[in-house]
């Protein structure tokens, strides 16, 4: 895809990672498609903004990045990885498939 494997994590395996304690969750959907709904605790970061902010970031816990579907955040993981961050994830599916796996969104 991107000359590199992406690492992936689907709905049940971020909610087992929220609940094992430390793990940064990055949104990089719209500001628009935030406010529709994000998934509790994520941080809000649009993808145009990650270039200028992804030294910010935490490099020391897993970070998973979150879109609507999955295409976005992968191409998120890519670049983070091209920055050294090795401990990053893809929600596979995006936040449509943690709403289809049944679980809540949070109101913005």
């Amino acid at each position: 895809m991107f000359g590199m494997s992406i690492k992936e994590v689907d709905a049940f395996g971020l909610q087992q990672m929220q609940a094992g304690g430390e793990v940064v969750m990055i949104d990089v959907r719209t500001d628009v498609e935030f406010a529709q709904g994000s998934i509790q605790g994520a941080k809000h970061l649009p993808l145009h903004m990650l270039p200028l902010m992804a030294d910010q970031l935490e490099n020391e816990k897993p970070v998973v990045l979150i879109c609507r579907s999955g295409a976005r955040s992968a191409q998120a993981c890519a670049f983070l990885a091209q920055k050294g961050f090795e401990n990053v994830f893809n929600l596979r599916g995006g936040v449509m498939a943690w709403a289809q796996a049944g679980l809540a969104l949070a109101a913005a």
